[in-house]
């Protein structure tokens, strides 16, 4: 076994294991301890139901450190009333004994089923488990416990020099359905071996998030469990990053790198995609205007639907632009496939058909809408919407 994920940077030990949450009997929680107390961020889910898991991360992370993350598959935790909150409290304060350090100090989170409580006993059990099977080579089972209908584990990494010291960052991911910005079910874990202030670690996280997990949708649904969150240690004994400047510029890059790649993943697996599909909204009036373009074209079935049948039907892109509420005007408008231009100035352009084919057939396209009003410019990542999607979505619960 290799270090990887969340386990990638030093002083980061992870592990996965099965306490029978999941049906299947696969693996269903995950533990990330750090060796030291570490400084950490968050980011939630903007929905108005919220996890009692998910609450309890978000009421701690206040207090700027973390040691320990605990996350469960299989039961959301989410909508059963006052005993969630006790559950999770119980949850933090079996993880806390084991690691040494304040319940306040571990963060949790749940993904699966709304409105079933979790079996303690099982999860308790598997905490402890998996605190006996951490290991600084345990991030690719940590990525394995916390997949609900993910089809493959979601792990990053990415390496680069501070003041003369190698420094890492790392994470998981996972989420294939309810995912669209807004901290839209995703649940992210990111660690890094910096030293980096508190205030800065947030930042960071808010500025890349904004790029990177906000940019994904598979489906418009924004989950009651969604979260990222971000642990730095200092392990890596670089000077501390505590002013904006290079360093913390090297610092965002990397971040946003992981990120990114992660946020690329969660859109490819898409619940039954089989495409990635990239939209990119340039020379926009504005930021908002950009966003509100891409976010109705990732969303609209119809525009999924064609890239899923192969159909190069421009119209249902440009269509979904212009209920989006952005301000652009329709005459200039230029819509491309790939790099095959299919409208020009907001009118059918001759393509060759059989070439619309061929770059709709790959595993990733990419759509182009250039409005040609400004300097704003913005990209999301989306997937296909195919017959599976329906399929593993009226039998989620059984």
């Amino acid at each position: 076994m290799t270090k990887s994920g969340v386990a990638a940077p030093l002083g980061f030990r992870a592990s996965g294991v099965a306490c029978g949450l999941k049906k299947n009997g696969g693996y269903d929680l995950a533990m990330v301890v750090s060796d030291i107390t570490a400084q950490a961020a968050g980011i939630f889910t903007t929905n108005v139901v919220k996890g009692h898991s998910l609450m309890w991360s978000r009421n701690h992370i206040k207090n700027g450190t973390a040691k320990a993350v605990v996350i469960n598959s299989g039961c959301a935790n989410a909508c059963v009333g006052p005993q969630g909150d006790i559950d999770a409290a119980e949850m933090a304060s079996c993880a806390a004994g084991l690691a040494g350090c304040d319940p306040s100090q571990v963060m949790l989170g749940s993904t699966g089923v709304i409105g079933f409580r979790l079996d303690m006993d099982k999860v308790k059990r598997g905490i402890e488990e998996a605190f006996s099977t951490l290991s600084y080579e345990g991030g690719a089972m940590a990525s394995k416990a916390i997949m609900t209908t993910d089809t493959f584990p979601k792990e990053a990494s990415a390496s680069f020099v501070l003041s003369g010291k190698t420094v890492c960052i790392g994470g998981m991911a996972k989420g294939s359905g309810m995912i669209h910005p807004n901290m839209a079910t995703m649940i992210s874990v990111l660690t890094t071996d910096a030293a980096i202030s508190h205030k800065l670690l947030d930042k960071a996280l808010r500025t890349v998030a904004d790029s990177s997990f906000n940019r994904i949708s598979v489906d418009g649904d924004t989950s009651v469990c969604d979260k990222v969150l971000l642990l730095a240690n200092g392990m890596a004994g670089n000077a501390p990053i505590e002013s904006e400047g290079p360093a913390y510029e090297a610092f965002c890059q990397a971040l946003s790198e992981v990120s990114v790649s992660l946020s690329k993943m969660l859109a490819k697996d898409g619940e039954g995609a089989t495409k990635l599909i990239e939209i990119r909204a340039e020379h926009c009036r504005n930021k908002n205007d950009a966003h509100l373009i891409l976010n109705a074209v990732a969303k609209s079935p119809l525009v999924k639907t064609a890239i899923f049948g192969q159909d190069a039907n421009w119209g249902r892109i440009f269509t979904a632009a212009g209920y989006s509420g952005a301000n652009f005007d329709p005459n200039i408008v230029d819509i491309y496939l790939g790099d095959l231009l299919v409208c020009k100035n907001g009118v059918a352009f001759p393509f060759d058909e059989g070439l619309a084919l061929e770059i709709l057939k790959k595993e990733e396209i990419t759509i182009l809408l250039d409005f040609k009003a400004g300097e704003s410019c913005d990209r999301i990542w989306t997937c296909d919407l195919s017959m599976d999607y329906v399929k593993i979505n009226g039998s989620y619960r059984s």
